[in-house]
């Protein structure tokens, strides 16, 4: 194999003393090197059964639960490891793959042995992202050393990228003070991110309407995905203290002698040092997504601070896995507090970064979400209902002449011709090189389609506007232009002639519009699999998009009912039916012994007629 020195490291064989022996070295001296060598930008690159990675996850998972879960606890005696398993989760995903990949190369596979580190460099780093605050942890190949074994005494945890963040002080631990006018409050509603606000506010507002009151937090640091002031007098929106999710600091009782190992596929890798990398994630603040472990303990006090006061019956949350979910729904359980997690966003069995749903009361999309949501069910008395998502609600009322007027504008801005057709991105805060494969899939079979095609991108709201910069400069091939933020995919697919993306809800909400959908993405990327429900087309490549586009249906001809209600109960009245289903939850004195459902009114154990369906 032949290497370009061109900076970086690369793995190179190093034997010595007569035993095989591999080495982290930079790129630049790769013109004197003749042994077997590979850039670990290279490494990266290989591909790996993802499969593979998800068994091995669940392994590594298990022996970090059995070794170290009781290591750190907040007050209310909420885990480290149960509240933080998701970026801990990513973070285990990181180094497997890296495992995997190093297999997979055959010179390290026919003679593995011990890796010797690149001295100085981080142990843990962070991966590009085109998110604007979600952190991208990653583990180095030195971190992968050190994990191995390899002895580390010049490298630091943490690498330059992570080092350089700005550190707050954590000088004041102390609670901060609650709002002197808190009332009490019938719900309590958790949002850090836009998606949460739009699936939460409308049901709400329902019960707004019938009288119960409601208090919504906000929690989201990054000012995108804040709520928006509620019009219903009987919602008091709060945010956060404002110091909240500064704080970082060592987490000490991570730090163990141990020479422990787990098994992975002929490595051992050392639990002990594993942890040590994971007090990164918990000592670095990240935000409302990742929130450092001295944040979670001021977060439990605040909440407990403000259940006190409000007294709810009911916490409603759109998330109950990552950080502030599962806090949220541990500190509601310890209040005797009733909790209800509304599905916001599209599920697979692969796409959830922990399958397990901690709220007594779960309601989901569509017929198919109902299984997973079993199977992920942790709550001893938890119960499913399918009964769609509030946030759909308003799709009937999109303004489709309206939104291709837009869709124009953005293409053929001033007095230039827009396109005859018009194709929507629906995107997600992939990686950049990720994000640029789709794009290029997409915009080349735009070029081989027939008739006259135009792309509007529609950013995710968590990506930042820089993300498609280069795609913008691209030479030749069809008009392409990036939608507001502020509008994104929703404010503008019922004017598209066809939706395209990787795995995006918004591929549900074209398909309830009768938008056609593409499903994008090279064999093996994960979709939402509209495709197998007959509301989408798999696009692999460039010709499968052209033919895909040539083959459009007759917008005349409907969708099967049965398969919309499979991937989304969609009948307008989603949050009514959210709502209905806390207040009965109230109004019911006592559930029987054997956990007969209780139905929103109207509700039949059969298919849907209109009202929600329950599923046990």
């Amino acid at each position: 194999m032949s290497t370009r020195a061109t900076g970086g490291l690369s793995l190179v064989r190093s034997d010595f003393a007569g035993q095989p022996r591999w080495a982290l070295v930079g790129s630049g001296v790769l013109g004197h090197v003749t042994t077997d060598h590979i850039r670990t930008a290279e490494l990266d690159a290989i591909a790996v059964d993802q499969q593979e990675v998800r068994a091995l996850v669940e392994n590594v998972m298990d022996a970090l639960e059995s070794y170290g879960a009781s290591l750190a606890s907040t007050p209310g005696g909420a885990g480290w490891l149960h509240v933080q398993h998701v970026p801990v989760r990513r973070f285990v995903a990181e180094v497997l793959r890296k495992l995997l990949a190093l297999d997979a190369w055959e010179p390290f596979a026919s003679t593995p042995a011990p890796l010797a580190l690149a001295p100085y460099e981080g142990r843990v780093g962070l991966r590009s992202s085109s998110s604007r605050e979600y952190l991208a942890y990653t583990v180095t190949w030195s971190g992968i050393a050190y994990l191995l074994g390899a002895a580390a005494p010049h490298n630091p945890t943490r690498s330059a990228q992570l080092r350089n963040r700005v550190r707050v002080s954590t000088a004041n631990t102390d609670p901060s003070p609650l709002p002197a006018d808190l009332q009490q409050r019938d719900v309590v509603a958790l949002s850090w991110t836009s998606r949460h606000a739009d699936t939460l506010m409308p049901v709400l507002t329902e019960l707004e309407r019938d009288g119960r009151s409601s208090l919504l937090l906000d929690l989201a640091t990054d000012p995108a995905e804040r709520c928006s002031a509620p019009t219903a007098t009987g919602i008091d929106l709060r945010s956060a203290p404002s110091d909240l999710f500064t704080h970082s600091g060592t987490t000490e009782s991570l730090h163990l002698p141990d020479e422990r190992v787990v098994h992975v596929k002929g490595h051992d890798l050392q639990l002990a040092r594993l942890v040590l990398l994971l007090s990164v994630l918990l000592e670095t603040s990240g935000g409302c997504t990742q929130p450092s472990w001295r944040t979670i303990l001021r977060a439990e006090s605040w909440l407990d601070g403000v259940l006190t006061v409000t007294r709810p019956h009911t916490v409603l949350l759109s998330n109950d896995t990552s950080p502030l979910g599962a806090l949220a729904a541990h500190a509601a359980e310890r209040h005797g507090v009733n909790t209800v997690h509304v599905q916001h966003g599209a599920w697979t069995a692969e796409s959830v970064a922990w399958p397990a749903l901690h709220s007594r009361d779960i309601v989901v999309m569509g017929e198919r979400d109902a299984p997973l949501a079993r199977a992920w069910m942790r709550h001893p008395d938890a119960e499913v209902h399918v009964l769609g998502q509030p946030r759909f609600d308003a799709l009937a009322g999109l303004g489709r002449e309206t939104q291709r007027r837009y869709l124009e504008k953005v293409l053929a801005p001033g007095n230039r011709r827009a396109p005859a057709r018009i194709a929507v991105w629906a995107c997600q805060p992939f990686s950049p090189a990720r994000l640029k494969a789709q794009a290029d899939l997409l915009l080349d079979g735009l070029g081989e389609a027939e008739g006259d095609w135009g792309l509007v991108i529609a950013p995710h709201p968590a990506q930042g506007a820089d993300a498609f910069a280069a795609l913008l400069k691209r030479d030749g091939g069809p008009p392409v232009a990036v939608a507001d933020p502020r509008v994104g995919a929703r404010g503008c697919l019922a004017g598209a002639d066809v939706l395209a993306s990787a795995y995006s809800t918004c591929g549900i909400e074209a398909a309830l519009l009768d938008v056609p959908v593409l499903e994008i993405g090279t064999p093996g990327e994960r979709t939402l699999d509209l495709a197998g429900h007959g509301l989408a087309t798999r696009c692999h490549d460039a010709g499968d998009v052209a033919e895909a586009l040539g083959a459009l249906r007759d917008p005349s001809t409907p969708v099967a009912k049965t398969a919309l209600d499979a991937v989304c109960r969609w009948r307008g009245d989603s949050a009514a039916q959210v709502a209905r289903l806390i207040t009965q939850c109230v109004e019911t004195s006592a559930r029987s012994s054997d956990h007969v459902h209780h139905d929103a009114p109207s509700a039949t154990s059969a298919s849907p007629q209109g009202e929600g369906v329950s599923a046990r």
